[in-house]
């Protein structure tokens, strides 16, 4: 998103992309979120997203706190890591976000079913450099625990990655709900 780009300005993700979704067509139609504004609202209802990587055919699956801003996904972490030299060498990820789950019994053990409303988006990873786009998601990532306004050292900012999703598919599924 560029500088004074507000998440509203931005096209919903296009329908032939999501139709295009690496995983295809959902089988379970009837329990597939189409809409955009309830798939958005999950994303904004979680706290807790797992991000897929992928280098040298090796997956790497990492849950991490996240922001996001109606159109990219943004996350802190140390400059240094498994998952950062992953992005470095392999910027394609996968997301999944559950905002509830639970279980729906049955009396026979194979009729157990998960409840759950979740998105699985495929997007590119970018290193954010600049030092005000930097704060801003750190800004959106505290905001989401605390209303306590914080600064951030400039040592501090010079060892954090932040790291900014732009998505390029997103699916939603729910069932129980």
């Amino acid at each position: 998103m560029s500088a004074g780009q507000h998440p509203a300005d931005l096209r919903p993700v296009d329908q032939h992309r999501v139709d295009q979704h690496p995983h295809g067509p959902m089988r379970r139609k009837d329990r597939e979120i189409t809409d955009r504004a309830e798939i958005d609202a999950l994303i904004h209802a979680s706290r807790v997203m797992h991000l897929g990587l992928c280098v040298d055919n090796v997956p790497f699956v990492v849950p991490l706190f996240y922001a996001y801003d109606g159109a990219s996904l943004y996350f802190h972490s140390a400059k240094a890591g498994t998952k950062i030299d992953i992005l470095k060498a392999n910027n394609a990820v996968c997301f999944e976000i559950t905002a509830d789950h639970g279980i729906i019994e049955n009396e026979a053990a194979c009729d157990f079913e998960a409840s759950h409303r979740t998105v699985i988006g495929f997007g590119r990873a970018r290193f954010v450099e600049d030092e005000a786009a930097k704060i801003d998601a750190l800004n959106r990532i505290v905001a989401r625990f605390t209303d306590k306004a914080f600064t951030y050292p400039a040592a501090n900012l010079k060892t954090t990655a932040v790291v900014r999703i732009d998505i390029e598919s997103v699916k939603g599924k729910k069932h129980g709900f």
